[in-house]
Formats: structure tokens, sequence, C-alpha cells
């Protein structure tokens, strides 16, 4: 058995815990980075990287076929699935060196591919390794959640992590699930050319505004995907090629394949945190506001710590442990300005409270601001005019930010920004945007917050009239 001692002991080689371990090492900390399955973790090889690559072959095949609003004429698309999934695992590759084994040890990381489990307060097991470490981070991640559905046992079905095996596409694809993986991966197979059917419990896109999920629904509807809500599973049966769901109503959806997709639970059952102190919850890890466990020696990041699942909120929250675990500075982990997207066409994107929150936390000095991208002119020229940008300020700063449509994902970087920095409605307006971009929607949905201000003002048209009979 080999003792270890280390600076910082990371558990988990997902996007989180390679940032710590980078950035650690790279300031001159020593440090020690366990995984036992593949570096990259989810995102890179099951989640975010694997996803959007089908939704690119996706796009490209609804391309072909519905091209002729631009003057080219429509064909049908010859889609090879397997050789999308081809695609799909050369664009994992290409990231794959980043978040290597070779690459981390060249850091000078050590990497033990091990599963670490805790055996005191201050001590980790990985195979014949002993390590002891100064502040150790949990960065496990999450796995697919597999609800206990009657007589899904004894079905074939794919989650996130094994539908990048199947090689031949599905002819008619049942999705349980309406959140943003299982939308997007009915979207993606839709269009390369699967009958698709989503099954929800509750409301489809149900954790967004619903005045934005209205906007992407509609365009899933339209292009042929079957979305049934309020339909809560409650029996599994058939075999490979013919499976069948029952919800709770009665109603029977048939279909080749099924993908569950109804969430993630974090993996957190083979740590022995109950050795080490380390309290959990239905949700995951508890933490602090600094991410830190009950045993103050213990961080936890990402997936794991129960807050938002998303790869950015890991690489936020490496950030955070970086500067309290290895610089020793005070740090906090916030939310509010952290954004998130759904990668459907049209996309879906959020930062800051929605409209509900907003009116509840804020009451009658909440102002909501509009601007539809039916009024921007390269969202005309692209043909994607169906959406809008929804901001709710207060005072003159804005305090979330909903957008449904064309490049919502990129455009929500901007009031990311906003929000992080406390940024004032006006700052926002005096931002030029070249013409003519979709960019234009952020500035001008600024703009919308003035214009009654300065347009419909019989103040202002007074101070003006005064100003014109004065000016030479």
């Amino acid at each position: 058995m080999e003792r270890i001692k280390t600076d910082i002991l990371v558990i988990g080689a997902g996007s989180g815990g390679l940032s710590v371990a980078a950035g650690a090492v790279q300031m001159g900390a020593s440090v020690v980075l366990l995984e036992d399955h593949k570096m990259g973790g989810d995102c890179l090889n099951y989640g975010c990287v694997p996803s959007k690559a089908l939704i690119a072959s996706g796009k490209a095949a609804w391309g072909q076929s519905h091209s002729e609003v631009y003057g080219v004429a429509n064909v049908t698309p010859k889609v090879d699935y397997a050789a999308a999934k081809d695609h799909v695992q050369g664009v994992i590759a290409q990231i794959e060196p980043v978040d290597s084994q070779e690459r981390f040890e060249g850091l000078g990381v050590r990497v033990i591919r091990e599963r670490g489990r805790f055996i005191s307060r201050t001590e980790v097991q990985a195979g014949d390794h002993v390590i002891t470490a100064r502040r150790v981070v949990i960065a496990t991640g999450s796995s697919p959640f597999v609800p206990p559905i009657p007589g899904l046992d004894g079905v074939p079905y794919l989650t996130n992590e094994t539908l990048w095996t199947l090689r031949h596409q599905p002819e008619h694809l049942l999705v349980i699930g309406g959140g943003p993986i299982g939308m997007e991966m009915a979207q993606a197979h839709r269009r390369l050319g699967s009958e698709v059917t989503v099954i929800e419990g509750a409301s489809a896109l149900g954790k967004d505004d619903p005045e934005m999920s209205a906007v992407v629904l509609e365009k899933l509807r339209g292009e042929g995907i079957a979305i049934e809500e309020e339909a809560l599973a409650a029996e599994v049966r058939g075999k490979e090629g013919a499976i069948e769901v029952e919800v709770k109503d009665g109603r029977v959806f048939k279909g080749s394949h099924l993908l569950v997709a109804v969430g993630r639970s974090p993996n957190i059952d083979d740590l022995d945190l109950d050795k080490a102190g380390i309290k959990t919850n239905r949700a995951g890890i508890v933490v602090d506001s600094g991410l830190r466990t009950s045993n103050r020696g213990v961080y936890a990041i990402g997936d794991v710590a129960g807050g938002l699942q998303f790869t950015h909120v890991a690489g936020y929250h490496a950030g955070i442990v970086i500067r309290s675990a290895v610089l020793g500075l005070p740090a906090k982990a916030k939310t509010g300005h952290l954004p998130w997207a759904t990668y459907t066409d049209p996309e879906l994107a959020h930062v800051g409270l929605t409209e509900a929150q907003a009116k509840k936390e804020h009451g009658p000095k909440l102002e909501v601001v509009r601007f539809h991208y039916e009024h921007n002119d390269r969202a005309l020229a692209e043909r994607k005019a169906a959406g809008l940008i929804k901001v709710m300020v207060v005072r003159g700063r804005a305090v979330g930010v909903s957008i449904a449509g064309y490049q919502a994902g990129e455009l929500i970087n901007l009031w990311s920004l906003v929000l992080a920095n406390n940024l004032k409605m006006s700052q926002v307006a005096n931002m030029v945007s070249p013409y003519p971009t979709i960019g234009e929607v952020n500035k001008r949905a600024a703009g919308a917050y003035f214009s009654p201000r300065l347009f419909e003002s019989d103040m202002v048209k007074r101070v003006v009239g005064l100003v014109q009979r004065w000016l030479p």
C-alpha cells in the first residue's frame, strides 16, 4: 500500500475536477487526481459534446430538406445514422487530448486511474494508494436517473450515456422526459428522419419561463414531434424494436426505441462519505456558500454539489475552490449570474430571475421589457424571426433575462456579464452593435426599456420644445 501526501486531492476528472487540477498545479500546489472511468467525464463523453455534435448532424439534414425559402431547391437528405455517430465520436476525439491523462501528467498532476473512497476524515483510498491531502475536492458529477417505472427493468432502454453506442437509426424513438436533454435529442432524431414521441409527466421544458417554452414547443411540434404533456409513465413493456409506454390516464404510446431522460442523480454512493463526516441530501452533497462540506477540509463542486447541473457551473465552482483552497482567499459561489441554455432550434436561454420569480421578489417595482426577433433585420434575412427576449428590470438594472430564439445561447452571454457586474440598462443601451447582427436584439431590448421614457413623456416633449425655441 502506497501512502501519498499532497496539497490538493481531486476526485473525478470531469470538467470541474480537471479545472481545479490544472489551475492548482500550475500555481505551484501538488495535486493528485483520481478517475476510474473516462477522462473528461460526462460532458465530453456522454453529454454536452456528443449531443451538440448530433444536433449539428440534424441541423445539416434539416437544412437540405428546408432550403426552398432561400431560393435553393429542397432535397431529401440521405442520412447515414452510423456515419452521424462517427461524426460525434470524431468531435470527441478532437477534444480528448485537452482532457487526457498525458496532458495532466505533463502539467505535473499525479493521475491515478482508480475510484476513490474515504476511509477517515482525512484519508482517501484509491486501489493500492492511501492519500492524505490538505484539501480534498469531490467532483464526481452525476449519472442519468432511471425512475422506478414498472416494467422498465425488463425492456431495453437508452440513456444519455448509452445512446452514443446505438448505430442503427430508431424508426420511432420514444422519449420519457421533456426536459432539455429529452427535447434536444428528440429534435435531433426527428431531423435525422426518425419518428419521435416525447412523453412528459408534467409540462415540457417546465423549468423555463412558459412564454419562452411555448416558442420552442410550437416549433418542435411543427417539425412533427409529438409532445405529450401531463403523461406520467405508469408502465413500460415490450421488447427490442417494439416498445410500449402506458401512461397514468391509460394512453399507450408505441415505438421502436426508448430513451429515458428524466433527470440526473449525484454520484456519491461509493464514496463512503459518512466515514469523512460529510453530510448529504437527496440533491447531493451539502455545501456552504464557499462550496465546503460539513468536513471543512473537503469541498464539493459541480453536479455532485446539488445545485445547477451544467458544465459551466462546474467550471465556475472550480475557480471558487482555487481561490479558497489554493490561494487561501475568501470566496463564495453565487447563482444570480449563472446562465443556462437548451440547444433546440430555436434555442432557449436564461439568466437571473424568471418573470414569475421577479414579480414575487420585487412586486410593483418590476418592469418587464420585451423585444421580438421579427423586428431584427438579420433574423428576417436568416428566416429566423420566431422568438423574443424578455428582460426583467428593477430600478434601471436587469435582474433576469429570458431568450427564446435563434442564437439565444450566444445572446445570453452579454446578460450574464450585465448581472455579474450589476450593470445598468443605460450601459447596455450605450453599446453599439454592428448592423445587421442578431446581437442587436440585446441592444434593442435595452432601447425598449428607455423608449417610453423618451417618446411618451410629456415632460421630455416640453423640454425639447423649449430647447428648440432657444437653439440658434
